[in-house]
């Protein structure tokens, strides 16, 4: 029970800012002994930290509290199609360290350049490794248990995360891209405050986290979000997955290039598309297709999940949807249900094309609030074997 209320506790303060002990006994419907003597622990622990004075109705100012930026950091890798992005973050995520590494693919590579890239990070910030919490590592694929399965990069039950804690002393967390951008959204971007939502991330790769209740739904197996391999078109464009008519394999940033090219010449591709001001008819027909296309796979999300909020991220995604997001809406009705349609926003996200890292980052955090600080030594070796957990909202 005392660490149910510390995590309690733990979390509203992190999650809401500076707060005054009176207004965190208020969130957490804890008595103020209680938050006074658990808040008094985190503060001996470092994990907390007073952070100035707020007046109060006719009394004395008030201490103002918050989650120590300092006490522990976290590092997040981004394992994009040819590049490895890592990041180091103190606990309000104020970005300190980064490292970018290109690779091909290759399992083994990957897995050096990773360990490399959080050598590094922790080198430029000038932190101990025994206060990194964790390395949290996004990556294209299903992920189960720290395995990468991924039929377009050709892993297949890569065991990632194994392989990776095998050369760091620092707790490893793999999970999916689209999965960690989810998580950095609902926490800091588009999707706070919503308790049903789906974010989505439209890179090379096109994938979605689905919010429910406010937890992330994964399936049975960890399977759930491969948005981008459900059919649009049956028996229509090849995708790289293997299969044909897939979501991905008409607005996946290859096939909109791919397509751009085809319009205006071969140098020809969606950034530099975005960048005119004006368009030919033919790559102004591409644009309003692929809106379409999005529409459609939007308008499935709505009737399948009714999310009160559907936000666009990625590469690819997050451009289209901040030049084109009434195309997108309107494209989005008409193949939606009329209510739930009326009942979800669809907005643009907005922590920046690539918040992979910054997502992956979280997740060390997730069990820090979760278990409302470290866990105790007996505890850590249970923990790491846990999936990360989801954030309460």
């Amino acid at each position: 029970m005392r660490r149910a209320n510390r995590s309690s506790l733990l979390t509203d303060l992190f999650h809401g800012g500076r707060q005054s002990r009176q207004q965190l006994g208020a969130t957490t419907a804890l008595s103020q002994a209680s938050v006074s003597n658990l808040i008094g622990e985190m503060i001996d622990e470092g994990l907390v930290e007073e952070a100035g004075l707020v007046g109060s109705d006719g009394g004395r100012p008030r201490v103002l509290l918050q989650v120590r930026p300092g006490f522990r950091y976290v590092v997040g890798a981004d394992v994009g199609e040819t590049r490895i992005v890592v990041e180091l973050y103190d606990l309000a995520m104020n970005r300190l360290a980064a490292a970018k590494y290109q690779h091909d693919d290759d399992p083994d590579q990957v897995s050096r350049q990773l360990l490399n890239g959080l050598a590094a990070v922790i080198e430029e910030a000038g932190v101990a490794p025994d206060d990194v919490l964790g390395y949290g590592v996004g990556v294209p694929g299903v992920v189960d248990q720290g395995v990468v399965y991924s039929q377009v990069t050709g892993w297949d039950a890569v065991p990632l995360g194994d392989v990776l804690a095998g050369g760091t002393s620092v707790p490893v967390f793999v999970e999916n891209g689209a999965k960690t951008v989810g998580q950095a959204e609902m926490w800091f971007g588009a999707g706070r405050g919503a308790r049903h939502a789906v974010i989505i991330l439209i890179g090379t790769g096109v994938g979605a986290a689905v919010v429910m209740d406010g937890h992330s739904y994964r399936g049975a197996n960890s399977n759930a979000g491969e948005w981008g391999h459900t059919t649009l078109v049956y028996d229509g464009d090849l995708c790289r997955c293997g299969a044909r008519g897939c979501l991905e394999a008409y607005v996946g940033a290859e096939s909109i290039n791919r397509r751009l090219a085809g319009a205006a010449g071969d140098e020809y591709d969606l950034q530099k598309a975005l960048a005119d001001q004006r368009h030919s008819e033919k790559v102004a027909d591409v644009f309003a297709q692929t809106c379409g296309y999005l529409g459609a796979g939007i308008a499935d999300l709505i009737n399948l999940f009714s999310p009160e909020r559907i936000a666009i991220g990625g590469g690819a995604g997050l451009p289209l949807a901040e030049r084109f997001l009434p195309e997108i809406r309107a494209a989005a009705a008409a193949h939606a249900l009329r209510r739930p349609y009326a009942q979800t926003t669809i907005e643009a996200c907005l922590l920046g094309p690539e918040a992979v890292a910054m997502g992956a980052a979280t997740l060390p955090i997730a069990r820090l609030l979760a278990e409302g600080g470290l866990p105790a030594p007996q505890e850590e070796e249970i923990l790491l074997t846990r999936k990360p957990p989801a954030a309460r909202r």
